[in-house]
């Protein structure tokens, strides 16, 4: 029998989850991490509408559009897991942790160097998905780029210096999808605007 399919340890249910990520971590990094970006990325889609509909009036009751997760769950999957697992990889190579400054050289990559190009993709792979033409990502680009970057800038920062200097290579990704959540929130509802 396939060990990710192997009965998990006993325990609470907490525990037994966390043995079954890891597990699979171990087994298959990429497609777990790929499955992770995926979860993480459409509940934080989902927060924002949770987020929007709780601003509108009381008597308004859109329901939830689901199209906006999907989205963001083919993006998680196909783009941030696989490219931050190989980017993650590549920066313990490039950076090792014993050469010197290596804490502020690998945050510097990461903040000026992967941001802006891998927010850049962003806005075009939603504009993909959602069916729109050049014109229209180029007028998102034009009105929401620059303050989505010196967002990400603001927000990112300081988890990004923990994620690349202290969450251990495997968790990363991780650590980052659960800081995406809420800074996919943050994008959906600025996508609406």
């Amino acid at each position: 029998m396939c060990p990710a399919l192997s009965k998990p340890p006993p325990g609470p249910l907490p525990r037994r989850l966390l043995a079954r990520y890891l597990l699979l971590l171990r087994l298959y990094p990429l497609l777990t991490k790929a499955a992770s970006s995926a979860v993480l990325s459409a509940l934080g889609s989902l927060l924002s509408q949770v987020i929007e509909r709780s601003r509108k009036k009381p008597g308004s009751s859109k329901s939830l559009d689901l199209s906006g997760p999907l989205r963001f769950a083919i993006y998680g999957f196909l783009f941030t897991g696989p490219l931050s697992h190989y980017f993650y990889l590549y920066l313990e190579q490039l950076i090792p942790s014993n050469v010197p400054f290596a804490m502020v050289k690998r945050l510097l990559l990461d903040r000026l160097v992967v941001a802006p190009p891998f927010l850049l993709l962003f806005f075009f792979v939603m504009n993909l998905l959602e069916g729109k033409d050049l014109s229209a990502f180029a007028e998102k680009i034009k009105s929401g780029y620059w303050a989505a970057l010196k967002m990400n800038w603001k927000v990112w920062t300081p988890f990004q210096f923990v994620n690349v200097n202290y969450v251990p290579m495997q968790f990363r990704v991780l650590f980052g999808n659960l800081v995406a959540l809420f800074w996919f929130a943050y994008l959906a509802s600025i996508k609406k605007r």
